[in-house]
């Protein structure tokens, strides 16, 4: 599954933002594409020869580099494989490697009539990173369709492969054991149980949910997506909690949740730039890259949304993307 590759090349000052949705970015001292474990393991090698940091890539959809110089290593696994393990009359078993987009999963699925992950229609980025931070939609999470999670653990002293099965992986609201374990493991590879249905309802499910994204969503311009997690009904204040105006909003993603886009619509921050960033006025969940944005323009507008959603309703608003 993870064959012996020759040592990959470790690049040097290479441009980040190539490598970012956003298209924002300073530098990396080091880069590596990692095509196998054995090219991982090389990159791990290389950052403690030289003693710098690791940061792990996956589809630099969910991430905001900063504007500098990354003075270490940065190492993209680019494991792709899809292979069919079992099939049953009524449910079958995929395993996939981490550095397959999820649009290449989707369109197996479509092909072979594999139905699941139909809410990930029109979602960015990789099946490790989706499932890192547990991607979720329309109600559908990772976790719904996972089996085990296989990962490269490179905390002790013998760096070496583990597998965990769904409950290990502690799956939560845009979380997992990978993420908090951040910096200590890669994900490799992942299995899912997929029910049967036929190549047409699934595509067809599939196309409705990239149809919805592309109406709501303001693709047209560079983007990692929503910047807030939805939040808890259970974490709004109570005084909050008994306005019509907030309870005709409450949506399940999967629990019940207030939707960050509403809370930021109602405090009027539609539109609003800072530099060359720009909270979006298709989805206001999204601040884009409306002008050559860099990322202290969009920490400057993440900073006035938490200020003003704060003042407002007594909310705290909680990243969905990363810092890097």
């Amino acid at each position: 599954m993870y064959p012996y590759m020759p040592s990959p090349m470790i690049s040097e000052h290479v441009s980040l933002k190539k490598y970012s949705n956003y298209a924002i970015g300073g530098t990396a001292r080091y880069f590596c594409h990692a095509e196998g474990l054995h090219h991982i393991m090389h990159a791990i090698s290389f950052a403690k020869e030289k003693n710098v940091p690791l940061f792990v890539l996956g589809g630099g959809t969910n991430v905001l580099f900063s504007d500098g110089v990354f003075d270490g290593l940065v190492v993209k696994p680019d494991i792709r494989f899809i292979s069919v393990n079992a099939a049953l009359p009524e449910t079958v078993t995929v395993t996939c490697g981490a550095g397959v987009p999820v649009h290449d999963l989707l369109t197996m699925c479509a092909a072979e009539g594999f139905s699941g992950l139909e809410w990930a229609g029109g979602l960015p980025g990789t099946v490790g990173g989706a499932i890192r931070g547990n991607a979720g939609a329309f109600g559908g999470e990772m976790k719904d369709s996972i089996v085990s999670v296989a990962s490269f653990d490179m905390s002790g002293a013998k760096p070496h492969i583990r597998v965990r099965d769904n409950d290990a992986c502690k799956f939560g609201y845009r979380n997992s054991v990978f993420k908090d374990l951040s910096g200590k493991e890669i994900v490799l590879s992942a299995t899912f149980v997929l029910t049967r249905a036929t190549p047409l309802s699934v595509q067809q499910v599939i196309n409705e949910k990239i149809a919805w994204r592309a109406a709501r969503q303001p693709l047209e311009y560079p983007n990692v997506g929503s910047i807030f997690k939805n939040v808890a009904w259970d974490l709004v204040p109570v005084a909050m909690q008994s306005r019509d105006d907030i309870k005709k909003h409450v949506k399940h993603d999967p629990f019940p949740v207030i939707p960050a886009a509403f809370l930021i619509d109602k405090v009027g921050l539609k539109g609003v730039s800072y530099g060359g960033a720009m909270v979006s006025q298709k989805h206001p969940n999204f601040i884009v890259n409306a002008c050559g944005a860099e990322a202290e323009d969009v920490k400057g507008l993440v900073a006035l949304v938490k200020a003003k959603v704060m003042d407002e309703f007594g909310i705290a608003l909680h990243e969905e993307i990363e810092y890097a």
